[in-house]
């Protein structure tokens, strides 16, 4: 009986001059030439999977850029093999601290100029997923930013004990998937963490803050009491200046205002409204979307969209 592996990688890129140059690694066993991915651990996720794999096999730190898409394929044994891709852009501190020496599973690295990837490219699937990134490449959106919608995790429910709504705090499962939540959101490389001044948003991402070291960022713009107000004209302006910095940012909110915050992220990037809205913003607790938008050109729209339910 077939089974399905899960498997998750990047297509690394960094400019060099005037020039995008992109990452191919030789694997040494199988004598080809590919993208860095590897299959998932037992509870990880794609994203930190994507990141933990070109880390092991390159010796290169990335954050997340773009989602390219997944490539399917069968293996020789008769079972499906899904790869997630996203683009992953190289700093030059990352190449200079590189540890990668070749060995038996990478023989070798190779940074080739965007024309001459895809003949280098052993398979025809991998060849298709460079396509989207040749494609992204060709329109000046490859150097990207990405704003993370984030519902809060599981709170304790408002009763005698948590009378006022704003300062019910985490349930012992929401301290969990705060915990779970770690490591996924930090694969995107926030470079700052926005919340509502609501306790049970605070809690989502102080692991996340505290390992990354950085402040969170308090608004009661982001905030239930002040959605439940009508008055939304904070909340473009907190959104408004996230997309004005083009930097990753984490936004941790509640589930009425998700919508809100997305329907700004789409006004203040001239993006297309659509039911992809609905879905990215009707999360359960502890789950997130992340919108990405192309750093030099923020008004040409969202360019991906995905989402995170948390596995109970």
């Amino acid at each position: 009986m077939s089974r399905t592996i899960h498997a998750a990688g990047t297509v690394c890129w960094r400019i060099v001059g005037d020039t995008i140059m992109v990452l191919l690694v030789h694997r040494t066993k199988q004598r080809d030439v590919s993208f860095p991915k590897g299959k998932l651990d037992k509870g990880e996720s794609m994203p930190w999977a994507a990141v933990r794999e070109t880390l092991e096999e390159t010796g290169l730190a990335v954050h997340l850029g773009v989602n390219l898409g997944m490539i399917t394929y069968t293996l020789p044994g008769g079972d499906d093999k899904k790869v997630q891709y996203w683009a992953a852009q190289v700093t030059e501190a990352a190449v200079q601290t590189s540890t990668f020496k070749p060995n038996g599973e990478i023989s070798a690295l190779e940074w080739v100029t965007l024309g001459k990837v895809r003949g280098r490219l052993t398979y025809r699937a991998d060849r298709e997923l460079f396509d989207v990134f040749a494609q992204l490449a060709a329109r000046d959106a490859i150097d990207t930013f990405s704003v993370t919608l984030l519902r809060h995790a599981k709170a304790e429910a408002r009763s005698e004990i948590w009378p006022e709504d704003h300062l019910r705090p985490l349930s012992d499962a929401g301290e969990h998937q705060a915990e779970t939540l770690v490591p996924m959101l930090r694969a995107f490389g926030p470079a700052r963490i926005y919340s509502s001044s609501a306790l049970r948003c605070l809690d989502t991402v102080a692991p996340l803050a505290e390992v990354l070291g950085k402040r969170v960022r308090v608004k009661d713009e982001l905030s239930q009491d002040v959605w439940d107000t009508g008055d939304t004209h904070g909340l473009r302006r907190v959104i408004g200046g996230i997309v004005t910095r083009t930097r990753n940012a984490i936004v941790s909110t509640h589930r009425p205002v998700l919508p809100d915050a997305a329907r700004e992220l789409v006004l203040a990037t001239g993006s297309l409204p659509g039911a992809y809205l609905s879905a990215a913003t009707a999360l359960p607790p502890g789950a997130f979307s992340v919108f990405h938008f192309s750093r030099k050109h923020p008004g040409a729209g969202i360019l991906a969209v995905e989402t995170y339910p948390l596995k109970h």
